[in-house]
């Protein structure tokens, strides 16, 4: 797996950089929050930052008129193409969302919040995808880019191969978009005039493990946890707690001789029943990313990109849990709760 640091808390308007372009089977995942008074704002999926860059996927949620809704399209010699709709209700206005974009050998699979949201056809090659660049009405609380093997779900839960529909109507040339931001030196530079240039990205210093955090105001629908690492070359487990004062509302255990991740929740100084399907996406030695989404009704994990595990609600008193644990064989570089 090919693993690139992430870009945590970057200032919007903000362009990054994609190392190595994008390859069949690369995520990457935005998290963030759409701000309260948002009319719009785009993710840009393009072929570098000097000039006026061909866009290969501008995903651009827009709020002003009656129904929310998303458009799609390509720029390809300073032109757009046709644009493709569709309309949402989970990526509203002051909400947190986890928007990811697959690559697949025909298409972008776009999932929010860990659900297939819609597919996009490659108009331009993946391969010449090196930028990803934000910009509008959000706040960006980390982008992740992976490499590697990632199952995919539906609204089923299973994969939908269906295509967006095309829309015959609507402005044609996307707002927002401003395709003369360059790179620095260092591989990132914010937009010009009239925005602020931002300094490259600083990548965080390790924390010591075993760790732990107060998470300020609980637990609640819509937040997430993204925790990063490196697992041990021998490792034997590790694990991801989240606690409350008196047990553990979420126990998240990869075990590696036993080639599994363990769930459970310690509820009144008692272990529940463990639960055990769904695979084992870590590996000894490789770097993960692990996000928690905290659902009204369960947990949500995405691991690398891809979602591997819910886990039911076992204890509902969210603002009660407010401790994050990690622990076991693993070295940890990022923590963003």
């Amino acid at each position: 797996m090919s693993f690139q640091q992430p870009f945590f808390n970057p200032r919007v308007p903000f362009t990054g950089c994609i190392q190595g372009a994008l390859h069949e089977g690369k995520t990457i995942t935005v998290t963030g929050r759409v701000l309260p008074g948002a009319q719009r704002f785009h993710v840009n999926l393009q072929c570098g930052s000097r000039g006026n860059p061909d866009i290969a996927l501008h995903f651009n949620p827009r709020y002003d008129s009656f129904l929310d809704v998303v458009i799609c399209n390509t720029m390809q010699h300073s032109k757009w193409g046709s644009e493709e709709r569709e309309y949402f209700a989970t990526m509203t206005r002051g909400a947190n969302f986890t928007l990811m974009f697959l690559v697949n050998r025909d298409s972008y699979s776009i999932f929010v919040n860990g659900v297939l949201f819609m597919e996009y056809l490659h108009r331009l090659s993946f391969s010449r995808v090196d930028t990803i660049s934000v910009n509008g009405g959000v706040e960006v609380q980390s982008i992740v880019l992976l490499m590697g093997e990632y199952s995919t779900f539906s609204r089923s839960g299973q994969r939908n191969r269906n295509r967006s529909r095309q829309s015959k109507t609507g402005p044609k040339t996307p707002q927002w978009c401003n395709a003369t931001q360059a790179f620095s030196a260092a591989g990132f530079l914010q937009a010009p005039p009239p925005y602020t240039a931002q300094p490259p990205y600083t990548p965080k210093p390790s924390f010591v493990v075993p760790y732990k955090n107060i998470m300020a105001g609980g637990l609640y629908p819509g937040r997430n946890i993204t925790i990063q690492g490196v697992v041990n070359h021998n490792a034997d487990k590790f694990c991801i707690n989240l606690r409350f004062n008196s047990g553990v509302a979420f126990h998240f255990n990869p075990r590696f001789n036993e080639n599994v991740v363990v769930r459970n929740s310690l509820l009144k100084e008692q272990w529940g029943q463990e639960e055990r399907t769904g695979g084992m996406p870590f590996y000894r030695g490789q770097p993960f990313t692990v996000i928690i989404m905290c659902d009204t009704q369960c947990y949500k994990v995405m691991v690398n990109g891809a979602l591997m595990f819910s886990y039911n609600h076992r204890h509902f008193l969210f603002q009660q849990i407010d401790i994050l644990e990690v622990e076991g064989d693993m070295i940890l570089s990022a923590v963003l709760v």
